[in-house]
């Protein structure tokens, strides 16, 4: 599987808001998550400091000012039981889930 994205990568992006509206706890979820899922990379990638780097395929971003994870669907093609992790993280915490896509520039 390649590195690059295609013309329109399917990703979901988790929340760090509850359905009912509340904030996420503890405030460093999103860096947790994303580090527990930073093995999980494109075969080849990472280099020397690797172990330093998050996975391109769950990342950690700020949003509206609201902590979320971004979470690429090639993560699915890669290690299924990954992919179910992470969705059942956002499932069993009730957290907002908004599905997106990349549209490249090219």
């Amino acid at each position: 599987m390649t590195a690059k994205h295609s013309a329109k990568t399917r990703e979901f992006i988790i929340e760090g808001t509850t359905q009912s509206g509340q904030r996420f706890r503890p405030s460093d979820w999103a860096e947790r998550l994303c580090g527990v899922m930073s093995q999980f990379r494109p075969e080849g990638s990472g280099g020397r400091n690797v172990h330093l780097q998050y996975s391109p395929y769950v990342r950690p971003m700020l949003l509206a000012g609201v902590k979320c994870v971004v979470v690429d669907e090639r993560l699915r093609d890669l290690e299924p039981r990954a992919w179910e992790f992470v969705r059942s993280f956002a499932t069993d915490n009730d957290l907002v889930t908004i599905d997106a896509c990349i549209i490249s520039d090219e």
